[in-house]
């Protein structure tokens, strides 16, 4: 079972410039990890030279760059932006595929207030199944996620709430579009999470576990010490023979040490 990892707890050292993403590379071998995930966010550029050599630097660090995530708004009320984001998702593909990136993460966009329920719910099934053809052609997984709030969003995702994204996922499941399941998100809004997995799981394509501390917020914390029922989830994946990536989602902020133990944590509880 292939592990990974995406580094939400250092977005903002990697933003401001401290740390580079050959350091994230580092730390994730350092870690033991097969894979080390990256956002779109941290991306200097979309030039094949740049694009080769950040995929040379995980090599040489000795992890693959298994999944990188996007921040696709397709619900926003401006047709303009759904384009551009449109646009914008098409490229991404293409560097995924230069990354040699196994899955690209996806979402429906952002809850822009004013959206009517339906208007978004359309909106996102029509961008969010738009490209699933080209990425596959690519060798690229596009993978939409029951998300919460993206690192460069203003407000928390459309499709939060379990009925909105079981009602995308119908409407997309003729494209081909997979899922990433995140464990935690759906505890955030009073949802299910084991409701929701038993509904999608042959669809999943890859895994993001993180935890939070209570029911009804969210608030992201040391995997393994929230109220996330991992090891339900986790025996649900096992008993569907589930072999994609499992990408440990660190967002705890408690530094170097709280990778490796949330890491630790997340392998010993899959393997037993």
């Amino acid at each position: 079972m292939p592990f990974s990892c995406l580094p939400a707890s250092l977005y903002p050292e990697i933003s401001r410039g401290e740390r580079t993403l050959a350091d994230w590379f580092n730390l994730a071998a350092d870690l033991d990890l097969d894979g080390a995930d990256i956002s779109v966010a941290h991306l200097d550029s979309l030039d094949d030279a740049y694009l080769d050599e950040l995929r040379q630097q995980a090599h040489d660090a000795g992890v693959v760059i298994a999944g990188m995530v996007t921040y696709t708004d397709f619900t926003h009320p401006d047709p303009a932006e759904r384009r551009r984001h449109r646009h914008e998702l098409r490229q991404y593909i293409d560097a995924a595929a230069r990354l040699e990136v196994d899955f690209l993460r996806v979402t429906a966009g952002q809850n822009h207030p004013g959206v009517a329920l339906a208007d978004g719910i359309a909106w996102a099934a029509d961008g969010l199944s738009a490209w699933v053809d080209e990425a596959s052609a690519a060798g690229v997984t596009l993978a939409y996620e029951n998300h919460a709030i993206g690192y460069v969003w203003s407000y928390f995702d459309f499709s939060q709430k379990a009925s909105v994204f079981l009602d995308i996922c119908a409407r997309t499941a003729h494209s081909g579009l997979k899922l990433l399941f995140d464990t935690a998100n759906l505890i955030a809004v009073n949802d299910d999470p084991l409701a929701v997995l038993d509904q999608v799981l042959p669809r999943v394509a890859a895994l993001h576990v993180s935890d939070i501390r209570r029911v009804g917020a969210f608030e992201p914390v040391l995997i393994g010490s929230g109220v996330t029922p991992l090891h339900q989830i986790f025996e649900r994946f096992r008993s569907a023979g589930f072999d994609g990536w499992v990408s440990v989602e660190e967002a705890s902020k408690t530094g170097d040490d709280g990778f490796r133990r949330a890491i630790d944590f997340t392998r010993e509880l899959w393997l037993n």
